[in-house]
């Protein structure tokens, strides 16, 4: 500890960001202080000892390092990316780090389209979203493309001289050709606007006019097409969640908590209408206050590129509120309410955030009862005959698939807490090894997936194979403890072989049978199954991928750009095969010696 009380004499009162280390270098804590040598100061101070957890950092900790910044705010944002980047084992870590997907409609543009993203700016587009459900945003984009036929596509239509297959099937107006006036079409990106900002009533009024136009002019076939427009979005809007458009944009964040876990569980209300439900699952609270782990969570979660909503409704308000407050409207662009509700009438926010608050409840219950009776059984069982210290809840698997050193992947599977962790599982193309060589491919995966597990790693590493495969997996484990990856004990690795069946422990000099019809042998046979079949699947999906490549890909100087040039041009690869090489080399970006490869390389055999 002397050498942090040193650095103490130097540590500016200035605001920024400071890092605990252990004697390994390792990120152990990571804060924000608006004067870093007060804030560090209070670290070493007498009266920490009844805090256990910052006692406990205090004790592991051999040095610290700090970040001077211009202002409370950029030491936040800073302290979020760094808990992103180093994910220290003192600090509550979001597991969830997903970027949820947006709709982008670019009214910037000329002929404004509508995208999928997951990055935002503030250059004057309009995002709908978050789509907690990829699924869900899937479905509306079909049903834009499907009713409102605005245009998808992501090329310059200054340069395109017929339209797509998009105008073909009915799902564009092919503005890029002029088969679409620009007020029809502007009319046609308003109403989608309306459709997704949940303004229904705008839209139906609208086409109902439209409708009753196209019939007193005898157009009957255009009056049916908005007809069912119109049926269309009534029928949709009847199986939204409506909860009160008063509520425009806000995030209600209930929270429960009991002994050292908690679940927070947000309502993601926009337009007034309920779009999804997400649950947070905080393992280990290490022993924070409900402010504190509040304001954890809005920093973390709103440092991905989320767009913050105009309010967000809690319980009570997070530690530093103002900062948070400053934080948020910096990263929306404008100001962002944090509202502590107090009406508890039907329908207010006080209802809607004790509706979020019941269902944490329920599902940190369902999140603690998964392991049933039985289960305990089958792990302990389990335990018993592996020689392990005590019943795994947490298990990894791994495997190889490749046929003749083609396409070779890897994989990793998780279960944990009783299920099929399945937001955990990783799939990985071989990069280092060619050739047949399954011993090599699994050092590369198991390094590569080990060392991105942070503070999941498993207890038990199951590996699909034999003992030369369990080799493997032992030889980079040791690599790995002796890097320092493991703070703790490392985990536990055995292999699965079949024909038959059998399980083998390192150092063990004959495996276990998994013949025998035990509960434990059953399960084990469960993991190794699943490893393989997320594994083979991947597999087929690449070989097919590559069974389906257009045999321009193989043609050396065939850019991405060249080849959607070529096949807008003559619609198919027949066609460019009985094209004249003149012909070709007329086209934007070729010439004549590239047409003659072309045609070459394209000759059937």
């Amino acid at each position: 500890m002397d050498k942090p009380l040193e650095k103490l004499s130097i540590t500016p009162p200035l605001p920024g960001v400071y890092l605990f280390k252990n004697a390994k270098e390792k990120i152990l804590y990571v804060g924000k202080a608006r004067s870093l040598r007060n804030r560090l100061r209070s670290y070493f101070h007498k009266s920490i000892s009844g805090d256990l957890r910052k006692s406990a950092l205090v004790d592991e900790a051999t040095d610290f390092s700090f970040v001077v910044t211009q202002n409370e705010i950029e030491a936040l944002a800073l302290e979020s990316n760094f808990i992103k980047q180093y994910r220290p084992k003192y600090n509550v870590i979001l597991k969830d780090d997903k970027n949820y997907p947006y709709l982008k409609i670019t009214v910037t543009q000329q002929w404004p389209g509508i995208e999928v993203v997951r990055r935002f700016d503030h250059g004057g587009d309009i995002y709908i979203g978050p789509y907690v459900s990829s699924r869900g945003m899937r479905e509306t984009l079909d049903f834009i493309r499907k009713y409102f036929h605005v245009r998808t596509c992501r090329y310059k239509i200054e340069n395109l001289k017929r339209p797509c297959v998009e105008y073909q099937i009915g799902h564009c107006g092919a503005p890029c050709v002029g088969l679409i006036s620009r007020e029809d079409y502007m009319a046609a990106v308003n109403d989608m606007i309306k459709f997704l900002k949940g303004d229904n009533q705008t839209i139906l009024a609208n086409l109902t006019q439209a409708m009753a136009i196209h019939s007193e002019s005898l157009q009957y076939e255009k009056a049916a097409i908005v007809r069912d427009k119109i049926a269309a979005i009534r029928e949709t809007w009847e199986t939204q969640n409506v909860i009160d458009p008063a509520l425009a944009d806000s995030d209600v964040i209930g929270y429960y908590g009991t002994g050292n876990e908690g679940m927070f569980n947000v309502f993601f209300i926009r337009n007034g209408v309920l779009t999804a439900v997400k649950d947070f699952h905080i393992k280990d609270l290490k022993g924070l206050s409900y402010k504190q782990l509040l304001y954890t969570f809005i920093e973390q979660f709103y440092n991905k590129d989320i767009v913050p909503p105009d309010r967000i409704i809690v319980a009570q308000k997070p530690a530093q509120p103002g900062t948070l407050r400053a934080w948020l409207k910096k990263r929306k662009g404008n100001l962002v309410d944090i509202i502590i509700p107090i009406d508890p009438a039907p329908g207010t926010l006080a209802d809607i955030l004790n509706m979020a608050t019941e269902t944490a409840k329920r599902n940190l219950s369902l999140k603690r009862g998964l392991m049933d009776t039985a289960d305990n059984a089958i792990m302990s069982e389990l335990a018993h005959r592996l020689n392990l210290p005590d019943p795994p809840t947490n298990i990894g698997a791994f495997d190889v698939s490749t046929i003749s050193g083609s396409e070779s992947v890897g994989a990793f599977i998780c279960w944990r807490d009783g299920r099929f962790a399945k937001d955990s599982y990783r799939r990985l193309k071989i990069k280092t090894v060619t050739g047949v060589d399954d011993y090599s491919m699994m050092t590369e995966i198991f390094m590569r997936v080990a060392k991105n597990l942070g503070d999941e790693f498993p207890h038990l590493l199951v590996i699909d194979g034999g003992k030369g495969q369990l080799e493997s997996a032992t030889s980079a484990l040791r690599q790995l403890n002796a890097e320092g990856l493991f703070i703790y004990t490392p985990p536990a690795v055995i292999s699965i072989a079949k024909n038959p069946d059998r399980v083998f422990i390192p150092g063990a000099l004959r495996g276990i049978s998994l013949e025998d019809g035990s509960q434990s042998s059953l399960f084990l046979k469960r993991i190794r199954d699943e490893v393989h079949r997320f594994a083979i699947t991947y597999h087929r999906h690449l070989r097919d991928q590559r069974m389906k490549r257009s045999p321009l890909e193989a043609i050396k100087g065939i850019s991405k750009k060249r080849r959607l040039e070529l096949l807008r041009h003559f619609d198919s690869i027949e066609a460019i095969r009985a094209a004249k090489p003149e012909e070709i080399s007329s086209l934007k970006g070729f010439n004549a010696k590239l047409a003659q490869t072309i045609l070459a390389e394209l000759q059937i055999p």
